[in-house]
């Protein structure tokens, strides 16, 4: 039997999922018929991805997170093993995946369900009030996600990591002066990351003044902002879309959004937008309802996490934050990250399960 919290839940996210093949399948089909010759090339990776994430859903629905949270430890560092894969020629593609069989799986993705398991299973059991060993910790830990994350590189996931551990550090009872004094001294590190890469300083100076950059770093951020302008209230009509036709580079990843706009215009790229919004809403829900710390913290967790990614990844799309490379839960093309989010969902269906039993 399942729970009317459970339900909504469920119903929201499958709305997405659906929504979200098939924009993959009308956003990726030119690329398709380059790369794979077949409309189909991308969808059918996509589908694969589904189901790794329904199976991960089913099992963080119906065992006990209390396990998971126990299996935390070894879950962290599975995703150690898999990052450092990432390296090893043959088997690591791009530096960020790893290839298996028709599978290409991102490490970093799987490893933000290890990590929010970690933080909350920690957390439930203490009040991180002492900054020596109630903080510095977890600092600790996000700092070897770092080095990882900086050699593959991925700035955008770092970000993600760090933006979860200081929200459930926060939310667990962390000091607001002790996140705002370590938020502080991460900012030269930030500052000497921009001048090591100047791939990132172009994309911020792009952000600050894109007209100047429209022909180089800013090019994506110009044709995004083109394609949804062009959408109207409308839009040009379901597979319609120009920018996809390899004026939009990512039109079918990082920047599907720009070309559900284009589409279904304003209208449909609302109706996403609210979708996800209500995913995160319910999320916090099961958190309020949730029988213990532990339930609360994973479910709100896995809410930030997927409520934080789409703000970036929207952002990014409509020019209010530099290029950060994350993908949009559940919309854009990417087996791992939609795995990831179906597993998210998983949690809070778990956390929601109990609550309502």
């Amino acid at each position: 039997m399942v729970g009317k919290l459970e339900g909504r839940v469920l119903l929201v996210a499958f709305s997405l999922l659906v929504l979200g093949l098939v924009f993959v399948y009308s956003a990726s089909f030119p690329l398709a018929m380059r790369l794979f010759h077949e409309e189909m090339g991308f969808l059918k990776r996509q589908l694969l991805g589904a189901a790794l994430g329904v199976v991960l859903l089913l099992a963080f629905w119906h065992i006990d997170y209390r396990l998971w949270a126990r299996l935390s430890p070894l879950l962290l560092g599975f995703t150690f093993g898999g990052l450092f894969l990432t390296f090893v020629p043959r088997l690591g593609v791009g530096g960020r995946w790893i290839s298996i069989g028709p599978l290409s799986l991102q490490p970093s993705e799987f490893g933000k369900l290890a990590l929010l398991f970690f933080l909350a299973g920690t957390l439930a059991e203490r009040e991180p009030r002492d900054f020596r060993h109630g903080v510095l910790p977890y600092l600790v830990l996000l700092g070897i996600f770092g080095i990882f994350f900086l050699l593959q590189p991925d700035f955008g996931m770092f970000l993600l990591y760090g933006a979860l551990t200081f929200f459930l550090l926060w939310t667990a009872g962390a000091r607001a002066g002790h996140l705002l004094g370590a938020g502080a001294a991460g900012l030269p590190v930030l500052g000497a990351l921009l001048a090591m890469a100047p791939y990132r300083l172009g994309r911020l100076l792009a952000f600050i003044d894109p007209a100047s950059f429209r022909h180089s770093y800013g090019y994506q951020v110009y044709q995004s902002m083109l394609a949804l302008g062009s959408g109207g209230l409308w839009g040009r009509g379901l597979g319609a879309s120009r920018a996809k036709f390899f004026y939009l580079p990512s039109a079918h990843n990082d920047f599907i959004f720009a070309v559900v706009g284009e589409e279904v215009g304003l209208l449909g790229a609302l109706l996403v937008v609210l979708l996800l919004a209500a995913l995160v809403a319910l999320g916090y829900a099961v958190g309020r309802e949730a029988r213990g710390r532990l339930g609360s913290l994973l479910a709100f967790g896995a809410a930030f996490l997927l409520g934080f990614q789409a703000l970036l990844n929207l952002g990014v799309v409509v020019g209010v934050f530099p290029v950060t490379g994350l993908t949009l839960p559940f919309v854009s093309y990417g087996g791992s990250s939609l795995a990831v989010s179906l597993g998210l969902v998983g949690i809070l269906l778990g956390v929601a399960r109990e609550a309502e039993a």
